[in-house]
Order: C-alpha cells, then structure tokens, then sequence
C-alpha cells in the first residue's frame, strides 16, 4: 500500500467525502480521526466504537503509516534532535525543544532543498521530493506521543524551519496546518504556528489570504541585493525590494507582524554598515528581528563573535527596532537542521 493512501495526509472534510462515496454514514470519519488525535490510536482494530463492517473499509483502504525512530540525540539543555526515517527510506529531521511556555516542535517539509543558501545544511543536498502532509503531521504526533508516555505535556507550539523550503511545497503545507490547527486534529493554536520561507514572493502574497493567524517569518540574514546574491540564490529571481515590497502587501491584508532572521556571520553580515543597512531596509515596517548565532556545520562560514554580536544587537535597539538574541539550543548535537541527516547518507556512500 503506497503513503498515498496514508490516512494521515486528509483533512476530516476530504475523509467524510470519501467514507460517503465509499457507502458509509459521515459520522464514521469523525469517529476514526478521533480516535488518531484525541486518543493517539492508529490500528483500526483498537477503535472499538466502529463496527467490523466500518473496520474492514477503513483497513481495506487506508494505512496507518508511522515514522520509524531511526536515531534520537538528546542534548544537554534537553532539547531532541530525531531522524525519522520515511516510507520510502529517506529520512528527514525533526526538533523539540522545550521552553518555558511548553514543548516547540521543528518540523521539515522536503527531504532536501533546493533553495542552496550557502551557510545553510539543509541545502547541503538537493531537494529529493516534497514531504506529503502525513509525514509532516506524523512528525508533530509522534513527538506528542513520545511526551504522552513519558508524562509530559504535549506540543503547544510548531515551527517549520527545518529541512526544506516550506512555500516550494506550499499546498502540503496548508494542508498541514490546517489538520494540526483543526479542533479535532492535534488543536494547535494559529497564533503558535510559525512558518519560514527564504523569500518565495508570489506565495508570500499568495499566504496573505490564508484565513488562520499563522506567523511568518523571513530568512533575510543580509541586508543588500550583493550579499543575499552571492549566498542567497533565491535572491537573483526576487530581489530583496521585491521581497519587502510583497511582506508590506502581506501586512496590510493581514495586519500581522512579521519576523526576520539574521544569522550572524563572521566578517560577513555582523558589521555596523549591514546593522544600519538592515535598519533603513525595515524602519517602517511592523517586525520583530530575531539574531541568531550560527551553527558551525559548514567550515567556510563562522559565528559572529560576542563582540560584533553585542555591537551590532545594541545599534539596532538604539534605533529602536524590536530585537532578541535567539537563544541557543542543542549546541552539544548536530543542532544545525540537516547535519544528522548528511551524516546518515554519509553511511550509504
């Protein structure tokens, strides 16, 4: 049975259609998406409020397909890094961090990327196939059921940042959304969904009509046409006037502020000219900069140091954008998205 057939990859509306078409009464895909969200259930057998006959459809034409637990690394601050592997053998990461408003989960959306951001280890391999929306939705409730049984709370927040480019495989991901924000879903609130992109233009206008309050947040880093050029490729088809041409319309339809990301390079991006460059390029603009130190995976590039990271924090302020330092996290693993994944192709090669 191919994933296709994954019950996980439908929302509750495409489920009813096909149990209606299929001679069963609406109500039974309501009780089966139940049983895999609420209760965590995903063997037909067990869903004891369904009958033989409604069993039988169910198993007949779906499968219950699960990611399998191919290495899990825990760091010291707490924060697990795991490879799933997929289906098909491939393998993808995915990230739980815990804070101190409950559990955010990273979730990847393509098993590889195609969008080649030179500093970037996700982009280290190319861009192999999109996620389906059961892979992503299994990384989220598979996390959620590692918490279950060991007594934790379960995932109040989720971010996809992890491998891929999240618009390049845009209607998966709506979908995606939509099943973990669902009330009968895994009940993720709009507002704690956060999605990346590097800069897709027309899906940024196209994301503006989305009707539920998910976060956006732009992979900037530099702040001119030259540099996010030469390490951005995204950047020779959208120039960054575009970009913030397109994130100003995203605002006025949606009026919701919207981030940036900066990962701080040595002797690159973490100079006073990019920090003014960067303040005149989003002065008038409703965001939120996040700085963030960069994960050593690839040797050509390295972090900022404290100094140029403080000096260049502190312009920003004074100039009265809204700006943190991200705090840091699993930097005793292979923390930067995609390294846990080169190094188990590593093992094929």
């Amino acid at each position: 049975m191919s994933f296709t057939s994954n019950i996980y990859n439908y929302t509750l509306e495409e489920l009813e259609d096909i149990v209606v078409r299929g001679g069963l009464k609406k109500f039974r895909a309501t009780q089966v998406f139940e049983w895999l969200y609420r209760h965590g259930v995903d063997d037909f057998e067990m869903m004891n409020n369904i009958g033989k006959e409604s069993k039988k459809y169910f198993k007949d034409n779906f499968a219950c397909n699960i990611l399998k637990i191919e290495k899990e690394q825990i760091s010291i601050d707490g924060t697990r890094k795991y490879l799933f592997e997929l289906y098909d053998g491939r393998f993808v990461e995915t990230v739980l961090m815990k804070h101190d408003y409950g559990y955010s989960v990273c979730v990847s959306s393509q098993v590889g990327c195609n969008m080649g951001c030179s500093f970037c280890a996700s982009g280290m391999n190319k861009k192999e196939r999109n996620l389906e929306v059961g892979e992503m939705v299994l990384q989220v409730k598979t996390i959620n059921d590692i918490l279950k049984r060991e007594g934790e709370e379960r995932v109040s927040h989720v971010v996809i940042m992890g491998i891929g480019e999240p618009f390049d495989n845009y209607d998966n991901v709506i979908k995606f959304i939509k099943i973990i924000n669902f009330s009968k879903g895994l009940e993720i609130g709009s507002r704690h969904i956060t999605l990346s992109t590097c800069g897709l233009v027309p899906k940024i206008k196209e994301f503006a009509f989305f009707p539920l309050q998910v976060n956006l947040a732009i992979s900037l880093h530099f702040p001119n046409n030259e540099l996010r050029d030469k390490y951005m490729p995204i950047n020779k088809a959208y120039k960054i006037e575009e970009l913030i041409e397109a994130l100003k319309f995203y605002f006025d339809i949606t009026n919701r502020r919207i981030t940036f990301e900066y990962i701080l390079l040595d002797g690159i991006n973490d100079t006073k000219e990019c920090a003014y460059q960067l303040i005149d390029l989003v002065k008038d603009m409703n965001c939120y900069i996040n700085l963030i130190p960069m994960n050593e995976a690839n040797k050509i590039f390295r972090r900022s140091s404290e100094e140029n990271t403080k000096i260049f924090y502190e312009t920003l302020i004074k100039h009265s954008l809204n700006v943190t330092r991200r705090k840091e996290q699993g930097h005793d693993i292979d923390a930067a998205c995609g390294q846990l994944r080169i190094k188990r192709m590593e093992k094929n090669i």
